[in-house]
C-alpha cells in the first residue's frame, strides 16, 4: 500500500522543517551553547519526528480500514499494524 499523495506532501514538508531544526542543533553544539537550550531543541525535533511517524501510521490505518482485502494481500495484518505502531514508541 502506498501513502496518499497529500500525506506524503505534508510529511515531506514537516521532515524538511525537522531537518532545519537538526541543523540548528548542530550549530548550537558547534557554538558551545548552553546544554539546556540544546536539549530543548533536541526534544522538540524528536517530538516533531514522532508526530510525522504517527501521522503516516494513521494514514496507513485508514487505508487498511477502507480496503481491508488489499491490506491483507499486502501483509498488513492486525499483527503487522501493531508491530508498526509499537516501533514508533
Amino acid at each position: 500500500m502506498q501513502f496518499e499523495s497529500n500525506t506524503v506532501e505534508e510529511s515531506i514538508r514537516r521532515l524538511r522543517r525537522i531537518e532545519g531544526q537538526i541543523g540548528g542543533v548542530i550549530r548550537m553544539m558547534e557554538e558551545n551553547r548552553e546544554c539546556r537550550d540544546v536539549f530543548q531543541q533536541v526534544a522538540a525535533a524528536t517530538k516533531a519526528l514522532e508526530r510525522v511517524g504517527f501521522k503516516l501510521l494513521a494514514s496507513q490505518l485508514r487505508e487498511c480500514v477502507i480496503d481491508e482485502e488489499s491490506a491483507a494481500r499486502e501483509g498488513y495484518t492486525p499483527q503487522e499494524l501493531e508491530r508498526l505502531f509499537m516501533s514508533l514508541s
